[in-house]
């Protein structure tokens, strides 16, 4: 029998931890939270602009949860949450009913979020988070659904392999991730994708879409009282999992490269040359700080006025040259990505290494440039958050990437980064660290400058 105290001090010290962890959440005004017991997180945004609501669930699944026999899985999962379920079962009724609703709805996979969002009049609320509901918890995977979804998502699949980015962007993955590739690209592997079975779909489903490992978002012309209290209502009975998923199903240290590695792809459908040279990047996880510098970074080299566009942009050689962080949980991926002069192969492939090797130069940017970016980054948050149907995605992003005090903050964080913040990234991340390179060229074009010849690793 437990002491009446020791009850009484567990009680109290759980209250205490639940006002402490609620007291140290940060959100922008006009943002409330709510974690219910099942586990389910729920955010409401209260924006009056125009008369609708946005209704997005999250999931923390995507291209990381899944090894080579699950690849593309998730995103097929994704697909079939728009097919039938238990209230709805059948396509059509569901669609009759997003008809009804006036919805605008769809769905997105990534690496490390699957969200799905409808955008409804704000009067219709209860209707459509019944609806979201019935989506979520209660699918029903036919057999006869999965026959004509397979060959839809593996025709994006398809449309992707034509494209020349892709066929870049691919080998470069598979010199940064090697045998963890699947953890990078959603979009899957031809043969897992057309032999899924409805047996599958239940096996992603049982590890990943439970309430607590999701976070359930309402914005728009909503107050978060009645939101609170009717997803608490609909979504309250969903039974929890018992246990994290990412903890009992583990995703796999990426290995660091060791060596320098370059590729050259000839293909006909390059019509236009591509060049790319990539890092193993930042992770939120492990070094929070290195993320908001390198889209500070990215953001000065951005600018007309920089060196890299100078060298590059500016002078011919090439029609675009940027370098882009892509924010991760896990290992990050840094990119530069080059669209040559195609009569300048080898002087632009020489400038570039030229001017990666100057990066870390103190006096490579200026500090008028280095305000002028953060200037930047701070109209470019303001505009993304005009249109209220686009912030539950940017919220359930990081949630799932980073976190919610990370997204409340980033703006201002921008704005602390200095000089030393950078440097540091491009020490512990470009300058001197293993690099892979590639580029995907015409095989006429690649003869003429004898590509093969220059494009190596260093």
């Amino acid at each position: 029998m437990i002491p009446k105290f020791t009850k009484l001090f567990a009680l109290c010290a759980a209250l205490l931890c639940a006002v402490s962890a609620q007291a140290q959440l940060r959100l922008p005004e006009g943002y409330f939270w709510k974690k219910l017991p099942n586990g389910l997180e729920v955010l409401v945004i209260e924006n009056n602009k125009v008369p609708l609501a946005t209704v997005e669930i999250a999931v923390k699944n995507g291209a990381y949860t899944e090894g080579p026999e699950y690849s593309g899985l998730s995103h097929l999962f994704e697909h079939m949450f728009f097919k039938a379920n238990k209230d709805y079962p059948t396509q059509e009724k569901l669609l009759k009913k997003t008809q009804e609703l006036g919805a605008i709805w769809n769905g997105t996979t990534g690496n490390e979020r699957v969200n799905y969002f409808f955008t409804f009049n704000a009067d219709s609320l209860s209707t459509g988070l019944r609806f979201m509901n019935s989506c979520i918890r209660f699918p029903i995977y036919r057999v006869e659904d999965m026959q004509k979804e397979r060959p839809v998502v593996d025709g994006e699949f398809q449309r992707a392999e034509s494209s020349p980015t892709f066929q870049l962007f691919y080998g470069i993955s598979q010199n940064l991730w090697g045998d963890l590739i699947t953890r990078k690209m959603s979009i899957g592997i031809h043969e897992v994708i057309n032999t899924a079975t409805p047996e599958k779909m239940m096996v992603i489903k049982n590890k990943y879409y439970f309430p607590n490992n999701s976070l359930l978002i309402v914005c728009g012309a909503v107050k978060h009282e009645d939101a609170f209290a009717k997803v608490e209502s609909i979504f309250g009975d969903w039974a929890s999992s018992g246990f994290d998923p990412i903890q009992k199903y583990p995703i796999p240290p990426f290995p660091p490269m060791t060596k320098n590695t370059a590729f050259v792809k000839e293909s006909s459908i390059a019509k236009t040359p591509y060049m790319m040279f990539s890092w193993q990047g930042p992770s939120y996880l492990t070094d929070s700080a290195a993320t908001v510098a390198a889209d500070v970074f990215s953001t000065v080299l951005s600018l007309n006025s920089s060196k890299f566009s100078q060298a590059l942009v500016n002078s011919g050689l090439a029609a675009s040259a940027s370098l882009q962080y892509g924010t991760s949980r896990y290992t990050g991926e840094i990119d530069a990505f080059i669209v040559p002069n195609p009569n300048k192969i080898k002087e632009c492939y020489d400038e570039v290494n030229k001017q990666l090797a100057m990066l870390n130069d103190p006096n490579y940017y200026t500090d008028e440039q280095l305000a002028d970016a953060k200037a930047i980054l701070l109209r470019d948050d303001s505009h993304a958050k005009e249109k209220p149907s686009s912030l539950p995605s940017q919220v359930s992003f990081n949630w799932c990437s980073t976190s919610l005090n990370y997204y409340t903050d980033l703006t201002s964080n921008y704005q602390k980064v200095t000089r030393a913040d950078i440097k540091k990234y491009l020490d512990t991340y470009i300058t001197g660290k293993p690099m892979t390179s590639g580029i995907i060229i015409k095989p006429e074009l690649s003869k003429q400058y004898n590509v093969p010849s220059f494009f190596v690793a260093k």
